[in-house]
């Protein structure tokens, strides 16, 4: 036999050896690796770790707290669309193979042979679905033959559908987003049931590589990732051509900051976390716990929008403050791009202001650069905000320059030059009969600054809190009715407690003796510091407990006439809910119930109801009184602009400024809402000379009342029994005044019988107080 014809024997018959050999190892393996391969009870009893939930009154999720981020779906309810995106992304011959994609592992092994290209892979879905599950990551010989194995234990155990539904709702797609119903949300804002093709295709080229194809972070690489998918689903006659037209030329609105939801509650759903934390501390974050919150959608995003935009306002109102940072472009690399992207996480864009970094200045034009590789050049009215700091005699610090950081935003006008505001708000309202938190909002922006300024902010509540001190007033036998004097007054340091004292009014008038309607409508401390002298500082501090503030941080002083306590927003709102519900002292809560994974109820809220009189904190005839007094400052007093704005006369409340303009607060109510708007400084400064209560904090208020009372009727609160209307004013029947006297000798004697005559207190000395 020729040599040549031996060597062509013995090779085919090695080969027909080594083959031999290893269809002999498999079998071996087979017979002993598949009997010991894991149970599939993980599989056929599918539970997955179920993040705490936290959703509005009406429905709407707000929160989201697990390391999981998911949202589980059955096969059926899964759209078409999207299983074929994923079969043309993953495995187009799922439904015709048996775990292995035997052509699938011939096509990618010829691929890799003469390609020189990037490596293909042959992993099918139910290969996945047993890495998953089982296995780890790594790329090793053994690793992939038990994947190979367990993928024909799951095929035989398991239909294809059920199968799907475990990839669907188990492969990890970025952002914390484990299964495609919860990426849908993340990304694009929508159930899994309303995406669109191009969607579809965008989520169906996520598991290949979630970080490389993620649509936030690498949007030019999700992109392509997105066009290669259509084009299988086109290929493959899942779409047709015009369907696959119509999905390369739509553009898709990606949620820059995935962790949004469709209701700004931030505040509130941290809240919420933190009380179910503490009342179910084992599994919290994995076991599917479902919150429902007091708030409603509307309400909360209207609040948020009204307290935004109160910001907002203020902060232009004060001028643009320079550059928020400089990144130095000489260090960038040769991928500028990139490293600008970079460069920029540093700076969370913040809704509607997005960090740019300025790539060419001048005092009329500027050419900027957006994290994801958009640029745009800003002139005329979009400069005009910020064109001091444009000018060559702008400190070096701020100046507008090459390589600063800066806030773009965009309007109806499209986009302009914007800042990061310093000043922080707070807004809160409530339900008076119950308590229950009607919308929360505890600051401008919760990932800027998580700490929540409407129940930790502890603030001086400035004029705001002399209703409380009328309040204790009309308990001593004084009436709206009642005349005291407007005039200056001083306080001894033993009269403070701290230093001696010369307080004015706000507006610097004095207008002698006035009624106590008149005094409060105008805001007068001079008269609510005869007020508290006459009834005693002592009497007065034990009397606001009744309306749930703390004694100790509002000492026995005549300063505390004018609010130089300390208080809270949700403070502030639960108290006026007295006036608002006839005198009751109601709790507000923000957790209505939270239920299990399956809807049953483990826990729920059962708040005391106004009306209830072991709740009774103050006489009805008070709170009715103290509606009337508040209701005429919103219509002619400091708060005028309430009634006039929202056109209706069934309003109460009162502004308040305190000392240098350190804090603006409007405290009010409608008998079925009371809300609570605070504007300040973290580190406590001056918001300016004009930014008081009524000018900085109402239109917050108005703004959301304007949603919040949206279709309810204009209803003023019914006067209880006890009361007697006499010379132009209302009084508790048993103390109505007898008619004045011609003449008094004193600005402090001839006040009428119900009104304890007021001492002239002692020399002039200095203020330090609050003032409005």
């Amino acid at each position: 036999m020729p040599s040549t014809l031996r060597f062509i024997l013995y090779s085919i018959s090695f080969i027909i050896g080594l083959i031999a050999i290893g269809i002999g190892v498999i079998l071996i393996v087979l017979v002993l690796a598949y009997p010991n391969l894991p149970s599939l009870d993980v599989l056929t009893d599918y539970r997955p770790k179920m993040p705490l939930r936290i959703m509005t009154a009406d429905g709407h999720l707000i929160g989201e707290f697990g390391e999981e981020r998911r949202a589980v779906v059955r096969i059926q309810d899964v759209p078409e669309v999207m299983k074929q995106a994923i079969m043309a992304a993953e495995d187009e011959r799922f439904y015709q193979h048996g775990g292995v994609d035997t052509l699938g592992v011939l096509r990618a092994a010829y691929a890799n042979f003469i390609g020189g290209g990037k490596r293909q892979g042959a992993s099918t879905i139910t290969m996945q679905v047993a890495r998953n599950f089982f296995l780890s990551s790594e790329k090793t010989l053994t690793r992939k033959m038990y994947e190979a194995l367990l993928s024909f234990k799951i095929e035989h155990n398991l239909s294809k559908d059920q199968i799907f539904e475990l990839y669907i709702n188990q492969i990890f797609l970025g952002q914390r987003a484990y299964g495609f119903a919860a990426a849908s949300q993340i990304y694009f804002g929508k159930p899994l049931s309303q995406i669109s093709i191009a969607e579809a295709a965008m989520l169906a080229g996520l598991p290949k590589a979630p970080s490389a194809f993620n649509p936030v972070v690498n949007p030019k690489r999700a992109r392509i990732r997105q066009e290669y998918v259509l084009k299988r689903m086109r290929d493959l006659g899942f779409i047709t051509e015009e369907q696959f037209n119509t999905a390369m030329n739509e553009t898709l609105v990606v949620r820059r900051d995935a962790g949004q939801y469709s209701t700004h509650a931030e505040y509130v759903a941290e809240m919420a976390r933190q009380i179910t934390a503490e009342r179910f501390p084992q599994d919290v974050y994995s076991a599917g716990l479902q919150v429902i919150t007091t708030i409603q959608k509307d309400e909360q995003e209207a609040a948020y929008q009204a307290l935004r935009k109160g910001v907002l306002d203020y902060d232009r109102r004060q001028g643009y403050r320079g550059a928020e940072s400089f990144i130095d472009l000489k260090q960038m690399g040769e991928d500028q791009e990139e490293s600008l992207d970079v460069a920029l996480q540093e700076f969370p864009a913040i809704e509607n202001l997005i960090p740019a970094v300025i790539l060419e200045a001048s005092p009329r034009q500027i050419k900027t650069y957006m994290r994801g590789g958009e640029t745009l050049t800003l002139s005329g009215d979009a400069l005009k905000f910020a064109s001091r700091m444009l000018d060559d005699k702008a400190p070096v610090t701020k100046k507008l320059r090459r390589g600063a950081v800066i806030r773009l935003s965009k309007d109806d006008k499209g986009w302009r030059i914007a800042q990061l505001p310093e000043v922080e708000a707070a807004f809160v309202s409530a339900h008076p009969k119950d308590g229950a938190i009607r919308a929360l909002v505890g600051g401008f922006d919760f990932n800027h600054n998580m700490f929540n300024h409407v129940t930790q902010a502890w603030r001086q509540p400035g004029s705001s809190f002399k209703p409380f001190i009328y309040s204790a007033a009309l308990e001593k036998g004084f009436s709206p009715g009642s005349i005291v004097l407007d005039e200056p007054v001083t306080v001894s340091a033993a009269q403070t407690g701290s230093q001696a004292w010369q307080p004015k009014n706000y507006d610097g008038k004095y207008e002698g003796p006035m009624k106590l309607r008149t005094a409060l409508t105008k805001s007068k401390n001079m008269v609510s510091i005869r007020l508290l002298q006459a009834i005693g500082p002592a009497y007065a501090q034990d009397y606001i407990t009744r309306f749930g503030f703390d004694a100790e941080r509002h000492p026995p002083y005549l300063t505390m006439a004018l609010g130089a306590g300390s208080v809270t927003p949700w403070q502030m709102a639960a108290a006026y809910a007295v006036f608002a519900n006839g005198g009751y002292r109601v709790n507000p809560y923000i957790v209505k119930e939270i239920r299990d994974q399956h809807g049953r109820v483990l826990a729920q809220a059962t708040p005391a109801q106004a009306g209830d009189e072991t709740l009774r904190s103050i006489d009805p005839r008070n709170a009715y009184l103290m509606y009337s007094m508040m209701r005429d400052v919103t219509i002619y007093g400091t708060a005028g602009r309430a009634s006039a704005a929202l056109k209706r006369q069934d309003l109460a409340g009162k502004t308040g400024t305190t000392n240098d303009h350190m804090d603006a607060w409007f405290c009010g109510f409608q008998k079925t809402v009371v809300g609570c708007a605070w504007v300040g400084f973290d580190q406590p400064k001056s918001l300016g000379n004009r930014e008081t209560g009524g000018f900085t904090a109402l239109p917050i208020w108005i703004a959301y009342m304007q949603e919040a009372l949206r279709g309810v009727p204009v209803e003023q609160i019914p006067q209880p029994e006890g009361i007697t209307a006499a010379r132009d004013d209302i009084y508790y029947s048993e103390n109505v005044p007898p008619a004045p006297e011609p003449e008094v000798s004193s600005p402090d004697e001839g006040l009428p019988t119900a009104t304890p005559a007021l001492e002239q207190p002692a020399k002039p000395v200095v203020e330090a107080f609050p003032a409005d």
